[in-house]
């Protein structure tokens, strides 16, 4: 099977710490164009399903032998001519890759460096790296690590990390994230993930005799049984490279200095990333980036497969082409005016030094206590009202004297 032993592709202090690390990976069809896929978490290589068949043409892995016939013209042809080579990994923590321990060993910037250890495996010098959800985050930091490997970066339902991971709190939300937590079959697994990944619009739509959510809830519950639940370690330590993740200006600056161009790909339903963070991370890399907004959920590649498809290759053909970023993008110049504040807001901030940062460090901590407080609230009226609902006046007989 085909795996990157990490430790070999790093310095000797990185090595040391990733010893023993293995990430799984797949590459798909055949071509001097390169696309890296990231996928998000507690999701393996395998829901890169739609953009695999619309990149490279087909589903059979490389490293398994093709049926004769099984690679012919008319497969192969079509969107890019498909002289792409697509290669997608399980991040560790999940599928068939390590899954250490520590909660120290998850950050997006180690899982960044297994991604550079992939493409040192492959061999390849540059590719397109496109990421979903804590996937984007991780192509972020990449992207932040090695731009000039960076041909264009394509972000999908992402956030800037941290507090932004927090999902739009209602009902809905709050009900799904409990369920996520108790789920311990495949089956409780799919049922939440359903709602977790799609707009109730999508599940409800008929295709054939079957709602999309009985036909989906069959192919989750075989997909999550062949490949397991995700381990405590897994996931404990994915949670915790979100959690952490955050982009400085630096690396922002870094990645704008490199001029690829940048595609952000976002659900306008999705319940998980919220719009407005995705929109902010395209504005900080304007003019290189174009914002995609398209009706779906946190899994709009999956509910808009075409659009997807369609806006990733028009990514790959505007940076082979060499596209002026003021043709590329759709964002709004930010005025003067802005861009003054901006500059001596930064200033500000690096003579604040510490202070600055110690002050934010306190809001944020009582920002994220508030939506602790209100969490519990909706938890508490939510069972309060179940309780109150599961009464019944008693039955009283008369009793014979």
């Amino acid at each position: 099977m085909p795996y990157c032993e990490v430790g070999k592709y790093q310095n000797t202090a990185e090595a040391a710490g990733n010893n023993g690390i293995k990430i799984f990976y797949e590459t798909y069809g055949h071509g001097p164009v390169k696309v890296l896929l990231i996928i998000g978490l507690a999701g393996t290589h395998e829901s890169w399903g739609p953009q695999i068949m619309g990149l490279a043409g087909t589903l059979t892995p490389n490293d398994q032998d093709w049926p004769d016939g099984d690679r012919s013209s008319d497969e192969v042809g079509g969107a890019h001519e498909r002289l792409v080579e697509v290669c997608a990994l399980d991040n560790r923590g999940m599928g068939r890759s390590s899954v250490p321990a520590k909660k120290s060993e998850y950050t997006t910037r180690i899982m960044a460096k297994d991604a550079i250890a992939v493409m040192d495996h492959l061999g390849w010098e540059k590719a397109h790296v496109f990421g979903h959800s804590m996937g984007a985050m991780i192509s972020c930091k990449l992207a932040a690590t090695v731009p000039d490997r960076i041909l264009s970066l394509a972000l999908l339902n992402v956030t800037g990390g941290g507090f932004e991971c927090f999902p739009k709190l209602d009902r809905q939300t709050l009900s799904i994230a409990i369920r996520f937590l108790k789920a311990k079959t495949p089956e409780q697994r799919a049922a939440v993930d359903l709602d977790t990944h799609y707009t109730k619009e999508y599940l409800e739509e008929l295709v054939g005799s079957k709602s999309r959510r009985a036909i989906l809830y069959q192919e989750y519950v075989k997909g999550i049984s062949s490949t397991g639940m995700q381990t405590n370690y897994g996931f404990d330590g994915q949670i915790h490279a979100c959690w952490t993740h955050k982009m400085s200006q630096t690396e922002f600056e870094l990645m704008r200095s490199s001029g690829f161009l940048v595609s952000v790909i976002h659900g306008r339903k999705d319940v998980i990333a919220q719009l407005r963070h995705a929109r902010k991370l395209a504005e900080r890399l304007h003019p290189f980036s174009r914002m995609v907004e398209l009706p779906g959920g946190h899994l709009v590649s999956h509910e808009r497969t075409e659009e997807v498809n369609q806006a990733l290759l028009e990514l790959i053909r505007a940076s082979e082409s060499d596209m002026d970023p003021l043709e590329w993008t759709n964002i709004p110049q930010p005025s003067a005016g802005w861009a003054v504040t901006r500059v001596s807001f930064y200033k500000r901030n690096s003579e604040a030094g510490n202070r600055t940062s110690s002050k934010f460090g306190v809001v944020e901590k009582i920002y994220l206590f508030f939506m602790y407080l209100f969490g519990l609230l909706i938890l508490a009226c939510e069972h309060f009202w179940r309780a109150v609902k599961s009464l019944r006046p008693a039955r009283v007989e008369a009793v014979a004297s």
